[in-house]
């Protein structure tokens, strides 16, 4: 799931910390590295919990309405397509979301208003409203409710960005990523998935997990020699003068592009005018590129780094 976009923001985040501390211990920064990405996977594993939770939610609201309405003998039957779901039914079933969230002592219990607001959204939204109105049903249909109830009531909700940033502090630039990754995890289920139906991986393969400490000490140990690159490139500012995360960014712009020469140089510098843009300055963006672009090519003409384009 951990991908080298995440990795690279979280670098910044923990090189930013570790140099405005005056920290001198490189294993200090790769153990905060490390946990960091860690915790992104536990809420990859939340946001899959929360949609369980808004299941449970709908079944202990509907059992209520069913004794009220029997006890009234009002003569309403109340439907149950929403509780039968099929994909919720096996994404709450499911063994490897079930251990781990018990192995990291992952819950919504202490969080039951906020799940049974979000409950009442779905039920007030157009989509939902015509799910349960449909005479149709395939697993297909309850498979995109879910997606559909996740990309509108989940993606891009504030009150719930707040309320993970105060459960977690590492959660904080974790949730639009994350959120990417429990959509292609709907996706991946399908009508024949058991309880065995496999979640995304924290980590895609070990070469990730390797590129992200190898880029962290290659950051670390060639400080001074990036420095002096960017130094010499930017001789009307004083290094000083370069706003501390601006030097961050053009840190590890340098040491990726010196260190993974598979990676295109332009894949690595669009990804840190990215950066850029979420994390610096408005103008920010334009100096990185230009500068890692020109520190880029010098070091090619001069053969101390070699690779396939410069576009």
């Amino acid at each position: 799931m951990i991908n080298r976009e995440l990795i690279r923001i979280k670098l910044v985040q923990v090189l930013y910390s570790y140099l405005q501390k005056g920290i001198h211990n490189p294993d200090v920064a790769e153990k905060e590295l490390l946990l960091s990405l860690d915790k992104a996977y536990d809420l990859y594993n939340y946001m899959l919990l929360l949609m369980v939770d808004v299941g449970r939610i709908a079944v202990r609201i509907l059992e209520m309405r069913q004794s009220r309405s029997k006890k009234l003998k009002d003569g309403i039957k109340w439907s149950r397509k929403f509780v039968d779901n099929r994909f919720i039914i096996q994404l709450e079933s499911n063994r490897q979301l079930r251990d781990y969230c018990a192995e990291q002592a992952l819950s919504w219990a202490d969080q039951e208003n906020f799940v049974r607001n979000l409950y009442n959204k779905v039920e007030e939204s157009l989509y939902y409203k015509e799910y349960m109105a449909s005479e149709t049903s395939s697993y297909e249909e309850d498979r995109e409710i879910w997606r559909l109830i996740y990309r509108h009531l989940i993606c891009n909700n504030e009150e719930l960005s707040n309320l993970l940033e105060d459960i977690n502090v590492y959660w904080n630039d974790d949730k639009a990523i994350v959120d990417t990754f429990v959509l292609k995890t709907i996706n991946r289920f399908t009508e024949n998935s058991t309880l065995a139906q496999p979640l995304l991986p924290e980590y895609k393969s070990d070469a990730d997990r390797e590129f992200a400490t190898k880029l962290l000490y290659r950051t670390l140990m060639g400080q001074e020699y990036f420095y002096e690159l960017i130094s010499s490139t930017t001789r009307k500012w004083e290094l000083g003068r370069i706003a501390l995360m601006d030097r961050i960014i053009l840190l590890l712009g340098l040491a990726e592009i010196s260190t993974f020469p598979n990676i295109p140089l332009s894949v690595s510098i669009n990804e840190y005018v990215e950066i850029a843009k979420m994390y610096s300055t408005p103008k920010s963006d334009k100096y990185i590129n230009a500068t890692l672009d020109t520190i880029a090519k010098r070091l090619i003409e001069e053969k101390k780094i070699v690779k396939d384009s410069i576009d």
